[in-house]
């Protein structure tokens, strides 16, 4: 899948699908795939799924980062997704997931490539993943594919629910 300008110093047309030599199809995520990959997401070790994953918050998702999320497709059935998205400046994928008998095909990796392609195209830089620190298999595929652990760097989290801060802090 390759993007940038043609010889007449045009934009080549971004497709919107991919097929593969594996005969599987790649395209954009779509809120009416919701179904079938959070059934996907589900059935995969190593994918946690919260209030953040459900249908109007993943639809909340798919606007803000328009066509930077795939789905990946075999005859018709949803086999593999991921969701990406950027702030403006570092590039983030979520729940990367491939079905189990349709792994080590490469499916996964053209998944990612259709993400990094896009970010790429937004002038992002970076990318960066959250993985559990027990996804072995994940962590395998990942480091694979380049992907370079940080020790250095911990995540935080605060749920915004459980935060006291005072009424009016927001100047907006």
């Amino acid at each position: 899948m390759k993007f940038g300008k043609k010889r007449d110093g045009g934009m080549k047309k971004k497709p919107s699908r991919y097929s593969g030599d594996n005969g599987t199809i790649v395209r954009v995520f779509r809120i009416e795939d919701y179904d079938a990959v959070v059934a996907l997401w589900r059935r995969t070790e190593g994918v946690g799924l919260n209030e953040s994953d459900t249908r109007p918050a993943i639809a909340a998702y798919l606007r803000r980062t328009p066509r930077f999320s795939f789905v990946a497709e075999k005859n018709g059935r949803v086999v593999g997704a991921v969701l990406c998205g950027h702030d403006g400046r570092r590039g983030y994928l979520h729940h990367l997931a491939v079905a189990g008998r349709h792994r080590q095909r490469g499916i996964g990796r053209q998944l990612v490539n259709a993400c990094l392609a896009k970010l790429r195209l937004a002038g992002i830089q970076k990318c960066n993943i959250f993985i559990f620190a027990d996804n072995t298999a994940g962590m395998k595929f990942w480091k694979r594919a380049g992907w370079k652990l940080r020790t250095e760097l911990r995540v935080m989290q605060i749920r915004l629910e459980d935060w006291h801060g005072a009424g009016n802090d927001c100047p907006c």
